[in-house]
């Protein structure tokens, strides 16, 4: 998540500067073949050019829409993930007769928020983070999951035995959910917990199993394949259109002009059109910046920080004074 002002506009402008250069092509080349080849047939009428384009503003709208959705979503989800860790914590320090015990079960739940936020940074086919655009930008900021292994984590908060049992499973967060489970109904067989507490717990973490299958569901399932596909289609079939489309229009203004720039005027196309499709291929990427909200690019929902801040302010409410350190924002961007 990008936490300054703005992006500025030389990131921006390099972040979709092949868009540019393709643009910068198709208007060059469309204005030598009308020009200089005097192929006037193949100008097209800017009726259609505006309906092609109005077409595709609403689709990339659409998905804009949609994707935002998924981004905010992702926020409240991961949200209420973290106000109900606090909730537990609050429950196991104050429901637990022996501390030893209660440490463990808050232990396990910094456990769970790491597993579970790698296993969200995991890569899948469909994600864009590793698109040629994306990851030039990688060198702005960093990945803490892509830095440390996961097992060096996990190794803070639980035992080595449990940790070579969780290792071994291919979903780690939902395991250390059993684990939690299974201390609880201990506990409440050895008279640690009472039993109306046992469930209040128990509800607790049903609550986090729900949380985890929503972040979970986001995860792994994109962002319909057909909506990309037709807006890259409609996307690009409008820039491929719009210089031929706007030749004409220009052309027709060597009438009103005097001097150098009669009978010249449709050079103009090129940077007219590259600007009007810039805007509409960076509309594009923005949207498609906002479609998988945990993949690692610097538009994601910051779980990393969400679960180191709320560490940090569950070992204080602990009394513990050796905290981790906060992680170092690079231009601005959190994840």
């Amino acid at each position: 998540m990008h936490t300054g002002k703005s992006y500025k506009l030389s990131e921006f402008l390099f972040w979709t500067r092949r868009s540019i250069f393709w643009a910068l092509i198709l208007g060059i080349a469309s204005t030598i073949f009308y020009q200089l080849l005097d192929l006037k047939w193949l100008a097209i009428p800017f009726t259609i050019i505006g309906l092609v384009g109005t077409a595709t503003v609403f689709i990339i709208t659409f998905r804009n829409q949609e994707t935002y959705n998924r981004t905010w979503e992702a926020r409240q989800i991961w949200g209420a993930t973290i106000s109900a860790t606090r909730s537990w914590v609050m429950m196991c320090r104050d429901f637990v007769h022996n501390m030893d015990h209660a440490h463990e079960l808050i232990y396990r739940q910094f456990a769970w928020l790491t597993a579970l936020r790698y296993q969200l940074r995991a890569p899948r086919e469909w994600e864009t983070v590793n698109k040629d655009y994306n990851k030039e930008y990688k060198r702005y900021y960093s990945i803490p999951e892509m830095e440390t292994p996961l097992e060096q984590e996990l190794a803070k908060y639980i035992s080595q035995e449990e940790l070579s049992s969780i290792l071994l499973t291919k979903n780690k967060a939902t395991q250390l959910l059993g684990l939690q489970s299974n201390a609880l109904k201990k506990f409440r067989e050895d008279g640690t917990l009472e039993e109306f507490r046992f469930l209040d717990m128990h509800s607790a973490l049903r609550e986090f199993s729900d949380h985890q299958g929503r972040n979970e569901r986001i995860k792994n399932f994109p962002y319909p394949r057909q909506y990309v596909t037709m807006n890259g289609l409609f996307v690009k079939l409008f820039c491929v259109l719009l210089p031929f489309g706007l030749i004409e229009e220009f052309d027709k203004l060597n009438d009103h002009v005097t001097g150098f720039l009669q009978g010249n005027m449709v050079w103009l196309v090129v940077p007219f059109s590259v600007l009007i499709s810039w805007v509409f291929t960076s509309l594009e990427q923005v949207g498609e910046s906002a479609e998988n909200p945990f993949e690692g690019s610097p538009n994601d929902v910051p779980i990393t920080q969400m679960s180191r801040t709320i560490e940090m302010d569950i070992r204080e409410m602990l009394g513990e004074t050796n905290l981790p350190a906060t992680f170092i924002l690079r231009n601005d961007i959190v994840l």
